[in-house]
């Protein structure tokens, strides 16, 4: 049983990563349906969390049927961490997490998210301060370090662990890859391997298929299994990977009746939580995802796109379903 704290996950739990403007309470609506085990927030500036910034304050917004979920947080300030960890730990998550990771130049040149890769004592410090201030359990999500020539994750791992931290997950790319390339887990592997390491450790990167979530299972050791994009369109992965790892074979993919089930509820979640035109604007980003590989369909994408209320979109959905109901597709 792999815990975090008092939090039991499973045995070889699946996470869904953190991701910015794709992890709202909608899209964490149907990923846990199709079975993630552990969820985050988006990541959380820890300035807009301070100004009471109305776009921080509204991805504080858990639910309980999404428990077990953990709040992002990311900053480079550690005044301002800590003042942030308070406000989140007040809105009643199970735990706490600290980015780490993040690459992108608007974080990074702020001093925060990746960026602590390259002042270990600095993100040591602030990490020490937030396990003092809150009563959840902290984790931690970063990388493997700021380049090539940096890679200090194995260090990173032991001092994390020795002020407090209850769990580590690690994307497999340095910060200055970006998300190019392909992931390298040899060092995730390693730090699993350490043996003054006793905390749960999560992989992250690449994983797209029940396939290699058993292979990297098997090959790297990892307590479990974080993934992120492959889950956008497609939450229907964690139960799939499950299957495998526990059957050895891939379930029926999901048929079209059931893709365009997933994208009513995801829709109708939407446009409760966000409002009508918001909630139906931001939701077109998904149909592409939702029904990718499915032939023909670029007609229907392109109506879905265009159509302004949620019964315009409703009644296109049913129609994607009858037109393809005389069909096979699973795929």
């Amino acid at each position: 049983m792999v815990k975090i704290g008092q939090i039991e996950l499973g045995e070889f739990p699946l996470l869904l990563a953190p991701m910015e403007d794709v992890s709202d309470p909608p899209f964490r609506a149907v990923c846990k349906e199709g079975g993630a085990d552990l969820m985050y927030t988006e990541f959380i500036s820890s300035e807009g969390l301070i100004r009471d910034a109305a776009k921080s304050r509204q991805k504080l917004d858990i639910f309980e049927y999404e428990r077990p979920i953990g709040i992002q947080l990311f900053g480079g300030d550690i005044g301002n961490m800590v003042q942030s960890a308070e406000i989140a730990t007040a809105a009643r998550p199970d735990l706490i997490d600290i980015n780490y990771g993040c690459p992108v130049k608007a974080v990074a040149c702020r001093g925060a998210g990746a960026a602590l890769l390259q002042d270990i004592p600095k993100m040591v410090k602030m990490t020490a301060e937030i396990v003092k201030c809150t009563h959840l359990p902290v984790t931690v999500k970063t990388r493997l370090g700021w380049d090539e020539s940096t890679k200090n994750i194995l260090e990173v791992a032991e001092r994390l662990q020795d002020i407090g931290i209850q769990a580590l997950s690690i994307h497999g790319r340095t910060r200055v890859q970006m998300y190019k390339g392909e992931a390298d887990w040899t060092l995730i592997g390693k730090v699993k391997e350490n043996p003054r390491i006793k905390i749960p450790i999560f992989g992250n990167g690449d994983i797209d298929s029940p396939e290699k979530a058993l292979e990297y299972k098997n090959r790297y050791g990892v307590d479990g299994i974080m993934i992120g994009r492959a889950a956008i369109g497609y939450p229907w992965i964690f139960n799939e990977i499950k299957h495998f790892v526990k059957h050895g074979e891939r379930p029926a993919p999901p048929y079209m009746r059931e893709r365009v089930r997933a994208a009513k509820k995801h829709l109708e979640f939407s446009i409760r939580w966000k409002g009508d035109r918001l909630g139906v604007f931001e939701m077109r980003r998904h149909y592409t995802n939702y029904f990718k590989g499915i032939n023909d369909f670029k007609p229907f994408r392109m109506k879905l796109v265009e159509a302004p209320t949620e019964a315009e979109v409703m009644a296109i959905l049913d129609e994607v379903v009858s037109a393809y109901s005389a069909s096979s597709v699973a795929a």
